[in-house]
This record gives structure tokens, sequence and C-alpha cells, in this order.
């Protein structure tokens, strides 16, 4: 069990926010508060929707930790009964890259998704990203530059009239462009913020390419390349 060794220096931590691990494979959630309790994370487990609905209604937690694969998640939207009195931002785990089921009946804030199998460098920093963006105050918040438009409440983008069919990396990518709008940002700088970690070869450049297709293919140019140093998004005027 990875629990049985020290996590390296290099991975994110928490500071004893409260966590839900909501996954109803045992193996999964111990996998799971293992990982997080040694990053400095408090937890607690719910192993079906009915349980996390019960655990949400009796104790206050910082973020959930949600298995998509979780029984009962079905019954739990179709009742229409639950209603937190608080929004708890979710971090999503899902077999393939897709935002279409992220639980609205979990009233969610902030939301955020990791890919199955995930690696544990990277669901540290989402967990370390959605806490620190819920603590700024930025939950359900707007971002916006020109016509284009990225909600985190509804995790959505769209560009003029146009939705943005976003896999999560490329979400996190125009976010963290939107975000340093006008400021270049270098390869290292965009794949510690996507994925948690360095990544060589071309994988930023191939995921800059997917993300550019979707939002410049029905515009003015909005991403652009600074040679040798990376990334920006604004005017063609340059960055700022």
């Amino acid at each position: 069990m990875y629990g049985s060794y020290p996590l390296p220096q290099a991975l994110a931590r928490g500071g004893g926010q409260r966590l839900l691990v909501a996954a109803g494979d045992p193996d999964t959630a111990e996998l799971l508060t293992s990982v997080l309790e040694l990053a400095g994370y408090r937890t607690g487990v719910a192993d079906s929707g009915a349980e996390l609905a019960r655990r949400l209604a009796e104790h206050r937690f910082d973020l959930v930790v949600l298995d998509a694969e979780l029984s009962g998640l079905d019954d739990l939207a179709r009742g229409g009964r639950f209603e937190p009195a608080y929004r708890p931002p979710v971090l999503l785990l899902a077999a393939c890259e897709s935002l279409a089921r992220l639980v609205p009946e979990l009233r969610a804030g902030e939301r955020d998704c990791v890919t199955k199998p995930f690696r544990i460098a990277e669901l540290l920093a989402r967990v370390k990203v959605l806490l620190r963006d819920v603590a700024g105050g930025r939950r359900g918040g707007m971002l916006d530059h020109a016509d284009l438009v990225l909600d985190d409440g509804s995790c959505r983008a769209r560009r003029g009239g146009r939705t943005l069919d976003l896999t999560p990396a490329e979400y996190r990518l125009l976010r963290h462009l939107l975000v340093n709008s006008r400021k270049v940002l270098s390869k290292e700088q965009i794949s510690r913020y996507v994925w948690g970690e360095f990544r060589g070869g071309n994988a930023i450049e191939q995921l800059v390419s997917r993300l550019r297709r979707k939002v410049d293919g029905g515009g003015p140019a909005l991403i652009h390349t600074r040679r040798g140093f990376g990334y920006w998004l604004g005017e063609s005027s340059g960055p700022g």
C-alpha cells in the first residue's frame, strides 16, 4: 500500500483541512485517505451516495474527493431532497476526460476533475488549487477577456456565442492563461499548474495546440506563442 511510504517532499501538502473521500471501492478509499492524511489533511469516508449525503448534512467538509463510480449517486440526484447548507468544492475522479458528470446534485461550488487511473502528484496538486481558490473567494467566479468567458461555477467556457467543449486539462490551461492574461507563462509554469508536475517533450505544445483550435477557431487569435519563452493570452499587440 502506498501509505506505507513517506510522500516525496516535492508533492503539494495541506494544512489540516477536512476532506471527505467518497469511494465505494475499499482499496480506492484506503489509498485516497492514506495519501491525503500523509499530505496533512484530515479525512472522512463515505461508501455510497446516501452516506455521502448524510456525512455532508452532519459535518462541514472543506472539499469532497468523489469517485464518479460511487453507488447511489443517481438515486441521490433523482430524490431531489439533498440540499446542503454550504457548497463544498468537489474533485471528481473519472475514467475519462469529461466534465459532463460533475454531479450537479451536490450543488457543488468550485469543481475539477482528475482522470483515472490518477497520479498522486496531480491529485494533491488539484486538491491544493481547489482549496486555495475557495479560500481566496473565487468560488463560482467568472473570468473573461474580450469575448472569451470562463465560469468556474459551472466549469464551462464560451467564446462569443460558442460553448467550448474542453477537457479538464484544457480548462485548467485556459483558466491559468486568463488569470495571467497578457503575461507570458513558461512551459514549466503551465505544466505544474495543469498536472501538478513538470512534463517534458511536447506535452505542453500538444495541449496548447488543442486549446488554441477550440478557442481561436471562430475569431481573432487570443492564445499566442512567445518563442523561447512560453505562451500568453490577449490581443495580438503583444503581452504587457
